[in-house]
């Protein structure tokens, strides 16, 4: 279905290698077939995910280190073997997260883990690349629950928020990777709320488990 809609859309060439980011070999290999078809990148755009439980914690470590494969490791391996060519373009890397990367959230401990994984990493990034003055942006994308068909099903029963347009979110973070910002949020209110959850903590998760249908066994 991306194939024909990149036609569609008027593409001349369409090149894509199907691949397991579970996998630590895989990651290198997508970045290796792209700069062979492309001749090097300007983007590089991490976000792929796991399949989310969204469920309380279960105790099941190996799922854990499974998504933590998918959802984290893999975006740092396909970060390291984009580098160079990055460098040499003076590109982009742009890193979509969750609002569950900011604020521990019910349900999500796994999937917090991974998001809370990704901004530290890509933000120590940032600074180093900074620092050495080496010429590629760091983007972070925060999103909050977005209408697609996954979140929906995972969430439906259990959360008392609305879910924002995916097309909405999807040119955020195309904006924000272009303007080489370093954090995105989307909706933009969820900046507020993470401000005044890290000024109020306390206060901020007693609001914050009102938004969760819990129900005790």
């Amino acid at each position: 279905k991306v194939l024909e809609k990149c036609l569609t859309l008027g593409a001349k060439k369409i090149f894509y290698i199907p691949a397991d980011m579970s996998s630590p070999s895989e990651p290198e290999k997508v970045v290796q077939f792209a700069v062979q078809k492309l001749g090097g990148l300007d983007y590089l755009v991490l976000n792929h995910i796991g399949t989310n439980r969204f469920q309380e914690w279960s105790g099941d470590v190996e799922y854990t280190r499974w998504l933590m494969q998918v959802n984290f490791l893999s975006y740092v391996a396909l970060a390291t073997a984009a580098l160079p060519t990055l460098e040499k373009n003076r590109g982009a890397l742009v890193v979509v997260s969750s609002l569950t990367g900011k604020m521990p959230t019910p349900f999500t401990t796994s999937y917090s883990a991974t998001k809370f994984a990704l901004d530290g990493f890509f933000g120590s990034l940032r600074h180093e690349l900074i620092m050495q003055k080496r010429n590629v942006s760091v983007t972070l994308c925060i999103l909050g629950l977005i209408d697609t068909a996954s979140a929906l099903e995972n969430t439906r029963g259990k959360v008392h928020l609305s879910a924002s347009p995916a097309p909405e979110a999807a040119l955020a973070i195309v904006r924000g990777g272009a303007a080489r910002a370093h954090e995105v949020f989307y909706p933009r209110w969820l900046q507020q709320l993470c401000c005044l959850w890290a000024l109020f903590p306390s206060s901020g998760n007693q609001v914050l488990r009102t938004f969760y249908n819990y129900s005790s066994p």
